[in-house]
């Protein structure tokens, strides 16, 4: 049985530029080949990737790694190849879009308790395993959460490294606000939500092909956001949160986009 290589997720973190081929068919894998069945032609593949502007031999080699690294396996019907997603790429793109579609604005519910995590050693890949998890990093070795259900996520994300995890709330000595803005840049996070609403906002495509194109962008570059946004309450948040109007415009784009979007993809 091959071994399944985990997918780095750190290198999910770069802007809104043009993504990687590897980034985007991991995001049509995610929004439009899991729902409807795990299965898809190569053919259509191909054609995602020319309406998203990638040339076939990219789009190739990234679909040949992403094999490879065991998260799809062919499957031939005379000189057609049809993908299917393997069962760890069901679990990864599942996994994957319940945090994605299910994430954003501010967290209302909070008991008032902080994650402190110390760790002995952090590596760049434990680093985006962490900031997954909603963790920031008050100083080298300590992480903190703002809720206590991360702490599971942690123990996840640490795989083995030697840590040690305390849950707690905040003293009267203090402003814990200032805590926040150390392990987290509120307001880089305010920019990259302004660059998302820019960029989304006025965007109207009219054809299947560029409908596609816009909704493939659009959960693309909201798949970022659980990377930098540690989904704090909003009494530790900047008044009238952009995250929050951000949300809103990622949730309605894709409902009205996404029929006519997935209706062009599955109608190779």
């Amino acid at each position: 049985m091959r071994a399944v290589v985990p997918h780095d997720w750190s290198k999910e973190r770069s802007s809104f530029g043009q993504p990687s081929a590897r980034s985007l068919l991991f995001t049509v894998l995610g929004e439009y080949v899991l729902p409807s069945g795990g299965e898809v032609w190569a053919s259509a593949l191909i054609r995602a990737f020319q309406a998203l502007g990638v040339e076939e031999a990219a789009a190739r080699q990234a679909i040949a790694r992403t094999a490879a690294d065991g998260w799809l396996t062919p499957h031939r019907d005379g000189r057609r190849v049809r993908w299917h997603l393997t069962e760890a790429g069901h679990a990864l793109l599942a996994a994957g879009a319940e945090r994605i579609y299910g994430f954003g604005g501010s967290q209302e519910s909070w008991d008032g308790r902080f994650v402190l995590l110390f760790v002995e050693e952090t590596s760049d890949k434990l680093r985006a395993r962490l900031a997954w998890a909603g963790f920031g990093q008050l100083r080298a070795g300590v992480w903190i959460a703002a809720h206590t259900d991360r702490e599971h996520e942690a123990r996840v994300a640490l795989n083995g490294t030697s840590a040690v995890s305390f849950v707690a709330s905040s003293g009267e000595i203090g402003d814990v606000s200032r805590v926040v803005t150390q392990a987290w840049d509120l307001e880089a996070l305010e920019d990259r939500y302004e660059e998302f609403i820019a960029t989304f906002e006025r965007m109207a495509p009219s054809t299947g092909e560029h409908t596609f194109a816009a909704l493939t962008q659009l959960v693309g570059a909201w798949r970022k956001f659980p990377f930098l946004d540690p989904g704090l309450p909003p009494r530790l948040l900047p008044r009238r949160w952009t995250g929050d109007r951000a949300r809103r415009l990622f949730e309605k784009r894709r409902t009205d986009w996404g029929p006519k979007a997935r209706g062009w993809f599955g109608s190779e």
